[in-house]
């Protein structure tokens, strides 16, 4: 496995490297992305499920912990909720996008990678009189590495955008339930 991979980097050219180089930062970006946000989001999710459980119980407290409290600050009108509520959405998905945006364009660039890396391939068999299968399919097969390494990128990019929107999606619900419940009670 080793020297298969140790043979391919020494076959390869400086855009494959350029593509690699690339997606192994999209990789790292989307993993620090999606644990940095997903436990910051499960922190908030936590806080204001406790905090509209607070408000449904008996005893009919806004928990201090609630950012939807900590932002309107004892007033309570209904703008006031609305805005907080469009504020803490909106700091609660800032980096989702990015993940959205590196799931998109990761295949793209794998693509690309495949591309030159199948154009440098029959650039080096202008020069042979006779070329069989058996000395390209080789050589496609190291070139399709690029559009595979876009792939398994663009894989968690996606998976981990689904999950921080589904994340994003319950906070917005919870807020929106504590907003109606403070408003009822005036």
């Amino acid at each position: 496995m080793t020297n298969t991979i140790l043979n391919y980097l020494s076959n390869s050219s400086a855009i494959t490297y350029i593509v690699l180089a690339l997606l192994s930062l999209y990789l790292i970006i989307t993993f620090w992305i999606f644990l940095y946000r997903y436990f910051a989001l499960a922190s908030m999710l936590k806080n204001e499920q406790k905090s509209l459980e607070s408000l449904t119980s008996r005893d009919s407290s806004f928990s201090p912990l609630s950012q939807l409290n900590k932002c309107t600050s004892g007033i309570k009108s209904k703008e006031l909720l609305n805005a907080c509520e469009i504020n803490i959405i909106k700091d609660a998905s800032s980096g989702i996008s990015w993940l959205a945006i590196i799931a998109s364009t990761s295949p793209f660039i794998g693509l690309f990678g495949t591309v030159v890396g199948i154009l440098e391939s029959f650039a080096k068999f202008s020069s042979h009189s006779k070329v069989g299968f058996s000395i390209i399919a080789p050589a496609i097969s190291e070139a399709l590495v690029a559009t595979a390494a876009g792939i398994f990128v663009a894989i968690f990019a996606y998976t981990f955008h689904q999950i921080m929107t589904r994340k994003v999606y319950e906070l917005n619900t919870y807020l929106k339930a504590q907003s109606e419940i403070l408003i009822a009670k005036g």
